[in-house]
């Protein structure tokens, strides 16, 4: 089985970066479509972007698109996401999580395999 654990979290002022990092074991990370996704308290858990098991396509939420990047290193076996120019809105707990299979997909309940969290606060 695999096991991913989540770092990089923090407490920012808004427009300032930060970059999560999603280290798995037991499993290579080549084999899965990966995905980050965030929950802000009292609200769903919702997909911030998913990439494909190859890493040519990624899907971005539209909230992120143009600031966020996801990226793996398969060296490393982790995932990471960028975070430019942070908004109070981006404030939540970000997960990782990963998928069998080539193909990403855009529902939490489509990813069986989850990072523990990691908190992402932005003061404005």
């Amino acid at each position: 089985q695999v096991q991913l654990v989540e770092s990089g979290g923090g407490l920012v002022q808004a427009g300032d970066s930060l970059r999560l990092s999603c280290a798995a074991s037991g499993r290579t990370i080549s084999d899965f479509a990966i995905a980050w996704f965030r929950q802000a308290p009292g609200k769903e858990r919702e997909l911030v972007v998913a990439s494909n098991r190859s890493g040519n396509t990624a899907y971005y939420a539209d909230t992120v698109r143009g600031r966020f990047t996801i990226s793996r290193d398969n060296a490393k076996n982790t995932m990471y996401l960028q975070m430019n120019t942070l908004k109070p809105e981006d404030t939540a707990n970000y997960y990782c999580a990963l998928r069998d299979g080539p193909f990403f997909g855009t529902h939490s309940w489509e990813y069986p395999i989850w990072g523990q969290g990691t908190q992402v606060t932005v003061s404005s």
